[in-house]
């Protein structure tokens, strides 16, 4: 009997394990070849060209170039303003994150998406509201007379409003899945409410925290947009600098450096925040999301509901109503004027009307969101077992263009794809491919725990029964992640419509996307291309928000889908 056995397990690893190792490779091999063509071959390119200009090696300018205080300067405010937005995005948007996990009440799923509309909406966009808002002789100058410099308040409040959302989701989804008897058993045997809340919920919360962190930290150290609207000549992140040092200044030389520098920094990030999502996944055990929240009970719970909201409706809704009722403020009184302008081409800032913005970007971010499904999702499959370093070097991979120069990649392609067989500058493709390399991560983020919390022993049923690898995903693992799939779809449609820092260089003026459009309109003076610039501001919040509404609509009952 005992020898049968063995035979039976021998024949379950010949033909299920072995076969499982070459499936992973193979699906590895296209997000590979994807990411090697259009995201590793135009960074390297721009960098090389960087250092070996002119013929020779130049790789002591590394040393010339951090050696500037101009640039000693970036770096630091870059790492600054970094951990500062950090620390103020944790404080403010922790209570976000216990009241979604914790409490149920009416309009939550509305809630939940208008805070993440601001995660997918152009830097650009938000920072001129912020300007408005909290800037010279903006709001909080009016209002409280303040008279110190505002501009790197401007700066932290704009990036905990971006990252708002990653706190809320990334916390608040492991926070509503773990199990409120734990803590209460901690109160029964004599602890108090602080140290069983301490002892028990925070050290268990602890690796998620560092995770939504360090994603804060990432978002922040390589921030654009923001920055360069809100910061002007003397504040600039390196992301600002390389944008400066290779469009303006055209010194490719210090873009390159300050590139590898970005490049090492976000590759330490990853690794740490790898690292604390493994801790997540191997110390925890979880229930249904949908038992452990109720409704509020006790003055201190309505009390944080109440601040929540307070903060949601300040934060949140303030600066996109900022956006609408200057969409409409015309100067004959407010009504439509600016949106009924889109329909009009004046032949300077663009070829063709505004309105055109619009429906390249849904054409484009359709064509990404596909190409962003079929890497990620491959990709995502190729990582639901866990494995050694390869495999984790292939998720950091995956990870990366959430961190590298977004400019650096757009030029990248303006330089690298202009030959056969990828001469590819005058391809609409082109734009859809850039959008794509910042849709992946998203997709794989939303996936890889669902097809993770797939019982292996189904798909080796199936195998044993002789079914192939396409049809096992198909009968086993697509029927558990249809509605993750669904998410990740979306996600990726709405930050693809919100692309900036690549497809600013490679957006022709002829078919201009929404964000490139609204920073072209900015640039210009005129109350018109102002007016102009929010009503397209408008139109992009609100598919967004349609967009992210229809998402939580469609996410799982039970826990919440995926790392983000």
């Amino acid at each position: 009997m005992d020898l049968a056995r063995k035979e039976v397990t021998k024949a379950r690893a010949t033909r299920v394990r072995r076969p499982g190792n070459a499936t992973r490779l193979g699906l590895m091999a296209v997000p590979v070849v994807f990411f090697g063509v259009f995201f590793a071959y135009p960074v390297v390119a721009i960098v090389r060209r960087g250092l070996y200009a002119d013929g020779g090696r130049h790789l002591g300018r590394i040393v010339d170039v951090l050696g500037e205080p101009d640039i000693r300067h970036v770096l630091w405010f870059t790492v600054w303003q970094a951990l500062a937005s950090t620390v103020l995005t944790l404080l403010i948007a922790l209570p976000g994150a216990y009241v979604f996990a914790r409490l149920d009440f009416p309009g939550k799923q509305v809630l939940r998406a208008v805070v993440t509309v601001p995660f997918v909406l152009p830097t650009v966009v938000v920072g001129t509201a912020f300007l408005a808002l909290v800037g010279r002789g903006g709001l909080l100058d009016e209002l409280w007379g303040v008279r110190l410099d505002t501009t790197v308040w401007a700066i932290l409040i704009a990036h905990v409003f971006f990252n708002y959302a990653v706190v809320v989701r990334t916390v608040g989804g492991l926070w509503s899945q773990l199990d409120p008897r734990q803590e209460e058993a901690a109160r029964m045997l004599g602890a108090s409410r602080l140290a069983a809340w301490r002892t028990v919920t925070l050290a268990a919360l602890g690796p998620a925290v560092a995770a939504a962190a360090l994603m804060v930290f990432l978002f922040t150290f390589t921030s654009f947009g923001v920055v360069q609207i809100l910061g002007g000549p003397g504040y600039s992140t390196l992301e600002v600098e390389i944008y400066r040092q290779t469009a303006q200044i055209f010194d490719l030389s210090t873009a390159a450096v300050l590139t590898l520098v970005q490049f090492a920094a976000v590759g330490l990030i990853l690794g740490v925040h790898a690292w604390t999502v493994r801790r997540r996944e191997g110390a925890l055990r979880l229930v249904d999301a949908a038992h452990t929240a109720r409704r509020p009970r006790g003055a201190g719970q309505w009390a944080l509901l109440a601040g929540v909201l307070a903060t949601v409706l300040v934060l949140i809704l303030l600066p996109l109503g900022v956006l609408v009722q200057r969409s409409l403020d015309a100067p004959g009184g407010y009504g439509f004027a600016y949106y009924r302008a889109l329909g009009d081409a004046d032949g300077g800032t663009f070829l063709v009307p505004p309105i055109n913005a619009i429906w390249n970007s849904l054409e484009y971010a359709l064509a990404a969101t596909a190409i962003a499904l079929v890497i990620g999702g491959l990709a995502a499959a190729a990582l639901t077992r866990r494995a050694g370093r390869l495999v984790r070097g292939f998720d950091a991979l995956l990870m990366l263009p959430l961190g590298v120069s977004a400019v650096t990649v757009g030029f990248g392609f303006l330089i690298t794809l202009d030959k056969p067989p990828l001469d590819l500058r005058a391809s609409w493709i082109l734009v859809p491919l850039a959008q794509a390399l910042v849709g992946v991560p998203f997709v794989v983020r939303t996936m890889l725990p669902v097809l993770r919390a797939v019982d292996g022993r189904l798909r080796e049923a199936a195998a044993v029964l002789g079914a192939s690898p396409l049809r096992v995903w198909r009968e086993v693992d697509l029927p558990m992640v249809r509605r993750a799939l669904l998410v990740a779809a979306g996600f990726a449609f709405a930050v693809s419509l919100g692309e900036f820092g690549a497809t600013v260089f490679i957006a022709r003026p002829d078919n201009p996307t929404l964000p490139v459009a609204v920073a072209r309109l900015l640039g210009r003076a005129g109350d018109l291309n102002y007016g102009q610039a929010m009503a397209l501001s408008t139109v992009l919040m609100v598919v967004c928000a349609v967009s992210l509404l229809l998402l939580e609509r469609i996410r799982p009952a039970k826990a919440s889908t995926g790392e983000f």
